[in-house]
């Protein structure tokens, strides 16, 4: 019988949770907070394909479709309640976002909205009153509409001014209250589906890539902009990149499978960490931009302050590993976290077809570390899946539990590979609405939300089975799984 080997995470490693301001806080017309392109998201399976959908028009439209993420879990009002709770597992950290719209309804305002303001001001007081660090997305998809519908998105330069604007305000005015930031959230996500991140879908197949690349490239600008105000505003802070991380196994050791994983692997995990950690442009990318007829318009001095502004870290999200080939039927073809791929057959997958690979985590962490030499800070892996309530209101998550502890088990392995990582956040700590799909019912948290897919319930809060695990987890500091 193999003996389990004894992990040993570093002195001060970041345990905590993981959430987004669009699927938390409810409250999406409350605090004079404006729209955001989250507000106009229908609820259900479909809702991605109606957002990207040439004929979708950005309004709500309540006759046809439904918005869970208008209440989602009313965060907004019931921080108090979830943050005790939080404290309650012994959180170090939380990752949470800050909704644009609550600063800047619009998005082009000259001046701040002191409401939204104060809102954060009183999360981080409660955070911090039990001792729990905010780590804080500054755009986490939750872009001001009116940027979307009016400016065309990030592929209109004017939004590298109010994104500045905007993070100025936010790191001066909570400068003594949060020491760990990250720019966009799951930055290179925009290569599948830019309409989230970036405001807009390309009208033309012929125009994705060089619409796609042109936002990225203001993004990128925009998120050196920000490393460098936090640095000379809060000297003592630290400010990531975050990263969607699928790392991409070849289907076989066909040659022409293996080149074609390597080319998805560099353009989806490591274009933009390039950039943003090293602070130029790979060489690969110059290929790529010759055979897609792509000429970026890049301004006078954009490479000096994308070279100056390099991040801290790399925070990233790992659910699931991508296998490929070239040649591939529908048949073949693998459901996961906007990535894809084929089926692996050595690989399970989840309720909602993403494969569970732990070992892909170990293999990412040291692929990135390996390629940058840069802390790691995993704050997004979590398992998606249906809950049962029992009559006597527990919830026996056995397999999220399963799951976790050997995600954990496989961050312990790459700490002894070598690799410097941070901390952790696990996704979704307390149920919230998906992204991808807008429901309840894919239920990630520690928490149970007495919340569902039609949007009855009491949005009572009850403790999971994987509470008390995790709560032991972060007493150990990893020991006890």
């Amino acid at each position: 019988m193999n003996e389990i080997k004894k992990i040993v995470f570093p002195e001060g490693f970041l345990w905590g949770g993981a959430t987004a301001a669009n699927q938390i806080e409810g409250g999406f017309n409350e605090g004079n907070k404006g729209l955001n392109i989250a507000d106009v998201l229908p609820g259900g399976k479909e809702r991605l394909k109606i957002l990207m959908s040439a004929g979708f028009n950005f309004e709500i439209d309540r006759e046809k479709y439904s918005y869970p993420n208008h209440e989602a879990i009313d965060f907004y009002l019931r921080y108090k309640e979830d943050i005790a709770l939080f404290a309650e597992m012994g959180f170090k950290v939380f990752r949470m976002s800050i909704a644009w719209t609550r600063i800047f309804p619009n998005g082009d305002e000259l001046e701040p909205n002191e409401e939204g303001l104060a809102f954060y001001d009183r999360v981080f007081d409660e955070l911090l009153k039990y001792g729990i660090e905010p780590v804080v997305t500054i755009s986490h998809y939750e872009m001001p509409l009116n940027l979307v519908k009016e400016f065309g998105g990030w592929r209109n330069r004017q939004v590298v001014t109010f994104f500045e604007r905007y993070t100025n305000v936010i790191l001066q005015r909570y400068k003594e209250k949060v020491k760990y930031w990250m720019t966009f959230n799951e930055i290179n996500g925009a290569l599948k589906m830019p309409i989230m991140s970036m405001g807009f879908s390309p009208k033309k197949e012929e125009d994705r890539y060089l619409e796609t690349f042109q936002a990225f490239h203001h993004q990128f600008v925009a998120s050196a902009i920000a490393v460098k105000a936090c640095k000379e505003m809060i000297p003592h802070a630290k400010i990531g990149c975050m990263i969607l991380f699928a790392p991409v196994y070849s289907f076989d050791c066909n040659p022409e499978n293996i080149i074609y994983a390597l080319k998805e692997e560099e353009l989806f995990n490591y274009f933009c960490a390039d950039v943003q950690v090293r602070g130029e442009y790979p060489a690969f990318i110059k290929r790529f931009f010759k055979e897609k007829n792509i000429e970026l318009e890049i301004q006078a001095g954009d490479l000096d302050i994308i070279k100056e502004g390099t991040v801290d870290y790399i925070g990233l999200s790992y659910y699931m590993s991508r296998t490929d080939k070239k040649e591939k039927s529908e048949a073949e073809k693998s459901q996961g976290n906007i990535v894809g791929g084929v089926k692996n057959p050595f690989l399970v997958a989840s309720d909602w077809g993403w494969e569970i690979d732990p070992i892909g985590l170990r293999i990412s962490l040291n692929k990135l570390y390996g390629r940058y030499q840069v802390p790691l800070f995993v704050v997004e892996n979590g398992l998606g899946a249906y809950d049962q309530l029992e009559e006597d209101g527990s919830v026996h998550d056995d397999y999220r539990i399963d799951y976790l502890r050997e995600h954990v088990r496989a961050m312990g392995e790459a700490l002894e590979d070598g690799v410097e990582l941070m901390g952790y956040t696990s996704w979704g700590c307390i149920d919230l609405v998906s992204m991808s799909t807008g429901e309840m019912s894919k239920r990630y948290g520690f928490i149970y939300v007495d919340k569902n897919d039609d949007g009855s319930g009491t949005l009572e809060r009850r403790r999971k089975e994987s509470f008390h695990w995790y709560k032991k987890v972060i007493e150990s500091n990893g020991e006890v799984l």
